[in-house]
């Protein structure tokens, strides 16, 4: 048995005014044919798997490239052709092939392509012809395109927001892929349009009852996978809106009861999703009349992850202006700030201009006077089982505020990019985090309350006003009854 694998992807703000270019993938993640040989981070992982599964069975592995980029604006056009022709490329030289397994987001955009994983996967079906398997696994903030329907076999997306299942979603992607291989399964795919968008925390109800009816479904002989595809609110693309994905055994009837029930589910806990969160300044009194600390702040607002630029600084001020202490805050996306910190060196005092760079969604630079505490030159966070580079990074505090500055831009995900600094979490009385929902599963053990913060920023969880052009469909939370 011969095994294809490789990766490409990012999650594309169409808003977003960053652009993703070669610069962006090479400093996320870009590994030339040996992904598999590196640490594993959350999109690489997958190829580990598969290549752990095929080696397993004494199976021949093929690694192209692994491309993934750091949320933000479209990619480029020349650098997704570049990368996706490189992989085509070694598709071709390597055939034939019994299976294509490729690790995607699902949401990726470039310049002229609007359905990037659809126009990857309908290159590769041209390429290896019908009776190859070609399975892909997709982050749940996807868009599932007819045109990806149409060239793969089997498509699954993670399960859990924040992302801990995606090591479990390779290994049930390559398992049914092989047993296709072997004719002991036939895929077959349905989709129901929800015609929704918003985003569902998993870590609660609805979102975690919604996972478990997955599960159960799939307990059904005739029901190899139920995919609950959130799709992305900031990607305004044709075919945005979140949708259930069903692969049965030659069941196509069933998989779409299956896909309609679980639809159903969803649509009946609608008002449980994303209620009215409390602005700065009702989150941070309600952080310092808790009676038991630290208080998480999520500001979701400026999630890089979600392509926000991470330098925000809505919260920051208000907490200054305050003259909160015990605070500490973080990840700003500052490489200028940070290349001033190194240069002056730990334990040096020095007045310092911190976030605020990107544009009017990311507030007003904040001048401060900093005591540089610590520096890492080559910082990381974990992000389930894999890591995350967050680039040359410094905390510097001033007054009763601690921050953590990084050259990488990334969203929080674990307490350990606080720690590694030599910080004591448990002494901080407020944790203002840039992140949506990674951040739960490292924070919520040690946070006496999380509090979700509706601060301004570049991707504010108003989803019924999200300024669509392409994106035309009818959608609820903007009209009550889409399909009306």
């Amino acid at each position: 048995m011969k095994v294809f694998i490789a990766c490409l992807g990012t999650e594309t703000n169409t808003f977003s005014p960053i652009p993703t270019g070669y610069e962006t993938f090479a400093e996320s993640m870009l590994f030339d044919g040996d992904a598999t040989r590196q640490p594993a981070n959350l999109f690489s992982e997958p190829l580990i798997v598969w290549r752990d599964m095929a080696e397993a069975m004494d199976a021949e592995v093929i690694e192209s490239l692994a491309a993934f980029a750091q949320p933000a604006g479209p990619t480029v056009r020349r650098v997704y052709e570049g990368f996706r022709d490189r992989i085509l490329a070694d598709l071709e030289a390597a055939l034939p092939v019994d299976m294509v397994l490729i690790n995607m987001h699902g949401a990726m955009v470039a310049d002229g392509y609007p359905d990037c994983e659809g126009d990857l996967l309908g290159r590769i079906r041209a390429l290896v012809g019908p009776q190859t398997i070609v399975g892909g696994e997709l982050d749940l903030h996807c868009s599932i395109t007819q045109a990806m329907i149409g060239a793969a076999d089997v498509l699954i997306t993670f399960k859990e927001y924040p992302h801990i299942d995606g090591r479990a979603r390779a290994e049930e992607l390559f398992t049914i892929c092989d047993a296709a291989r072997r004719g002991a399964v036939r895929p077959e795919m349905s989709v129901r349009d929800l015609r929704m968008i918003n985003m569902w925390r998993t870590t609660e109800a609805p979102g975690s009852t919604i996972v478990s009816a997955m599960q159960e479904a799939e307990r059904r002989n005739d029901i190899l996978s139920v995919s609950f595809a959130h799709g992305f609110p900031w990607g305004d693309v044709p075919e945005a809106s979140a949708k259930v994905l069903v692969v049965s055994d030659n069941a196509a009837p069933a998989g779409s009861a299956v896909a309609e029930d679980i639809a159903d589910l969803i649509w009946q806990q609608r008002d449980g999703v994303n209620g009215t969160l409390p602005g700065v300044a009702d989150a941070v009194q309600m952080a310092l009349a808790a009676p038991q600390g630290p208080v998480v702040l999520a500001d979701v607002a400026d999630n890089a992850g979600g392509g926000a630029p991470a330098d925000s600084t809505f919260i920051l001020s208000h907490l200054l202006e305050i003259g909160a202490t015990g605070v500490l805050s973080g990840f700003y996306w500052d490489p200028v700030a940070v290349r001033f910190c190194f240069e002056a060196g730990e334990g040096a005092s020095l007045a310092l201009r911190i976030g605020g760079k990107c544009g009017p969604e990311s507030g007003q630079p904040i001048d401060l006077k900093v005591t540089v505490r610590g520096l890492v030159a080559d910082a990381k966070q974990s992000f389930g089982s894999a890591s995350q580079s967050m680039g040359r990074a410094a905390w510097v505090s001033s007054g009763g505020v601690d921050l953590i500055l990084n050259e990488n831009r990334t969203q929080v995900f674990h307490p350990d990019g606080f720690t590694q600094f030599g910080l004591d979490l448990a002494k901080a009385k407020i944790i203002v985090v840039k992140s949506t929902q990674h951040f739960h599963a490292g924070f919520a053990p040690i946070a006496g309350k999380i509090i979700y913060v509706a601060a301004p920023g570049a991707i504010p969880p108003d989803f019924a006003n999200i300024p669509f052009e392409v994106f035309q469909q009818p959608f609820w939370p903007r009209v009550a009854e889409p399909f009306a």
